[in-house]
């Protein structure tokens, strides 16, 4: 529960209820039209009302960027080069200023002049990751940099121009211990200002330096923070720290000293928050921009900071500018130390900076073209050409707004008719979907925003034998099941939706059948890592009911979603997020204590640990677990027997014939090594695309699966690994 601001803000920092801070109300001055948003910067033009508020668009159809005008928020231009979160405002690069962002499918920044939105032709650096803030800086001496957030890590990047062309060159990664989501720069002193979805401000200094910056704890806020951006004052600065409808100001010190609450809708969530600090003709004290979801609509909207200093009593400052008169920037490719020597960037060697090195030598797999850059050779791929592409075999009808997690079904008595099942965990479209082995839709059924999927065979219920289908369902944190047909469609069943306790929240889910027992239960997890585990029974008239047996927290208690059963061992695994991949004891007497089977960060696992499948082989001791690596677009492939060894890693790209698009920012992963049809001989890999690249350009608004032939995955490169898994695995024996 959120406490109040005059209670949660002072004793988050240990300030007596007796201290009185400033309150003052911030109305909604105008809103845009529907868009799914994330973050907000402000452009500030030559002209005292050429300012533009500039935002991400989130959405998978128009992905891309947006500019507003400030009175009315109207739009003035677009680009869609899909679906975007990112972005920040660099100025003075060859007298042009601009935007740089990262499209969420490709995993590409690039560079827009802000007027127009235009693309700039630059370099078109690649950096793989699920990227979740974005912060521009310009250095004392006028080079301009901006730091890239993701999963508990962060690259610095400068920007330079080289004639026409705009260059990207990857400074530096450095780690961090939580995965930002809101940043801000203060240009007072270079603080570099970060949080997580949590309660707490981290800062560092930005320096034009190859040595990782020192990371500050800085304190502790009311709130889960969804915004930070900073008021450069005359003789200071403020910062401001938003937490859904509350924006909490504080002193370069983190001192509290008094709060803004956003008016004007019902239900106000605002995130990704911006100032403007020039007095325009409507905004006279300037300009708070911010995504907001509310029961007026989602998209952007700006408020006048006026009260902040007619009630807080802050310092105005309306002639700050964001320009420096110093462009001249870097030449080199690294920084010039203080004994004369220079520390290169990244990708670059020698006295002079000037030798272009790759990761591990591209792996003796591809051609270093540039810095950290390779060019692998087929069928080989990632960022060393360590990693090996598959083709995609087909794709799923479009259905839903945000898949996740799918399962597989094997007809008992003709393979080749078996079906997929899928999950769409958004409003839009929230339920479940079957497909047939060519991704045809044959059928949808409404369900509370599920999240996984998975099969269950031969159930007794009742006077009958079924299979079933369950997932978490999250939308009123329930256990859903249904009944799959004969025909492999599903059909609702007598106590299909199951209650979980009144303050959990439903996330991932998955199944186990006891060996020892021939016991039914089902696994749900939330994202505080908690995992609760039901037995699922039967009453005599074939009503299905769970009861609770046990509880534990998954791994280090980090943010989990996938896991899968290994019902011939007495195991499941199970996906930690940020941290590794597990193994627990299934049976409900097991031990709580799990084995760590992958680390992120390990060199073969990488943030964020989504969904994991197993491959089973001819006998217990054999098979594979494959587990999608959500932060690089890629799959790591572990041997099932301890001690797990890594064999590979893989991603996939589009079909052979180019008419099915590669995986991006995957997710769930569903795999079957039976042998189903010709397409699938040795079994198939189901798994979730993020974002569906369309062949003219832009992506599709709706989600889709990708089908892959397992054979294509362990025969690809000469690996190898077919002999691992029984391709006449049968899940009913």
């Amino acid at each position: 529960m959120r406490l109040p601001y005059s209670t949660g803000l002072l004793l988050a920092l240990g300030i007596g209820s007796s201290t009185a801070l400033l309150t003052a109300n911030l109305h909604i001055a105008s809103l845009s039209t529907e868009l799914e948003s994330d973050q907000t910067t402000f452009y500030y033009g030559l002209s005292r009302n050429s300012g533009l508020l500039i935002g991400n668009d989130g959405s998978a159809a128009t992905g891309g960027l947006r500019s507003f005008n400030f009175h009315g928020l109207n739009e003035t231009s677009g680009a869609t080069p899909g679906r975007t979160k990112v972005l920040g405002v660099l100025y003075g690069n060859d007298h042009k200023d601009i935007i740089v962002s990262i499209a969420a499918p490709d995993s590409v920044i690039r560079v827009f002049d802000v007027n127009g939105l235009d693309e700039i032709p630059s370099t078109h650096k690649k950096a793989l990751g699920d990227w979740s803030a974005l912060c521009t800086w310009t250095s004392p001496s006028g080079g301009k940099y901006f730091y890239l957030f993701g999963k508990k890590k962060a690259i610095q990047f400068l920007v330079r121009t080289n004639g026409s062309q705009v260059e990207i060159f990857e400074v530096q990664t450095f780690p961090l211990s939580v995965e930002p989501s809101s940043c801000t720069v203060s240009p007072r002193d270079d603080f570099v200002y970060f949080a997580a979805e949590d309660d707490t401000v981290y800062r560092f200094t930005a320096a034009e330096s190859t040595t990782a910056p020192e990371i500050e704890t800085l304190g502790l806020v009311s709130g889960e923070i969804s915004g930070l951006s900073v008021y450069v004052s005359r003789s200071s600065y403020y910062l401001f720290v938003t937490q859904e409808d509350i924006i909490e100001i504080y002193t370069p010190d983190f001192e509290p000293i008094g709060s803004l609450t956003v008016t004007g809708a019902e239900d106000i969530e605002i995130a990704g928050t911006s100032i403007y600090q020039s007095n325009s003709t409507h905004y006279p004290y300037g300009l708070l921009g911010f995504a907001i979801e509310s029961d007026s609509g989602n998209g952007f909207g700006v408020a006048s900071l006026k009260p902040a200093f007619t009630a807080l009593g802050l310092q105005l400052n309306t002639s700050y500018t964001p320009r420096k008169s110093s462009e001249h920037g870097l030449t080199q490719n690294g920084f010039l130390s203080t004994n004369g020597t220079l520390s290169c960037f990244a990708g670059f060697a020698g006295s002079n900076c000037t030798q272009v090195i790759c990761r591990s030598g591209c792996s003796a797999h591809g051609a270093c073209i540039g810095p950290n850059e390779c060019k692998c050779d087929s069928p080989w791929a990632g960022p060393d050409c360590s990693w090996i592409e598959v083709p995609a075999k087909y794709e799923t009808d479009a259905n839903g707004g945000d898949g996740d997690d799918p399962a597989i079904w094997v007809n008992p008595t003709s393979p080749n008719l078996s079906t997929i099942i899928t999950t769409t965990k958004s409003e839009i479209g929230a339920g479940l979907a079957v497909f047939d082995l060519k991704g045809k839709l044959l059928q949808t059924m409404a369900a509370g925003e599920p999240n996984n999927v998975d099969v269950m065979y031969a159930f007794r219920a009742g006077n009958r034998t079924v299979d079933l289908a369950y997932a978490a369902c999250r939308q009123d944190d329930t256990l859903c099941l249904f009944e799959v047909t004969s025909d492999g469609l599903l059909t609702p069943i007598s106590g299909g939706v199951q209650p979980t306790p009144d303050d959990y929240t439903v996330y991932g889910s998955c199944t186990y059948r006891s060996p020892l027992s021939g016991k039914q239960y089902l696994f749900v997890n939330e994202k505080s890592g908690t995992y609760l585990q039901y037995e699922l029974t039967s009453s005599p008239n074939g009503t299905l009911a769970t009861s609770l047996v046990r509880s534990f927290t998954g791994g280090s208690g980090g943010q989990p979603e996938g896991c899968v059963p290994d019902e011939e061992n007495g195991y499941i695994f199970l996906g930690e997020e940020p941290y590794g991949l597990w193994r627990y004891d299934a049976e409900p007497h097991g031990s709580n204590n799990g084995t760590l089977v992958a680390k992120v960060g390990d060199g073969t696992l990488h943030a964020d640990v989504e969904g994991v499948t197993l491959l089973p082989g001819k006998t217990p001791e054999q098979g594979l677990l494959v587990v999608s690596c959500q932060g690089v677009s890629a799959y790591s492939v572990y041997r099932r027997q301890a001690p797990h060894e890594h064999v590979l890693t893989f991603t996939i790209g589009e079909s052979e014939d180019g008419v099915v698009d590669g995986v991006t920012n995957t997710d769930g992963v569903a795999g079957l090594s039976t042998g189903l049809n010709e397409d699938f001989p040795h079994g198939l890999l189901v798994v979730h695309d993020d974002a569906n690249q369309l062949a003219d350009g832009g992506t599709a608004e709706l989600a889709s699966f990708k089908l892959v032939s397992l054979k294509d995955v362990l025969g690809a490169g000469g690996v190898g690994l077919l002999g691992e898994v029984d391709d006449g695995w049968d899940p009913r024996a």
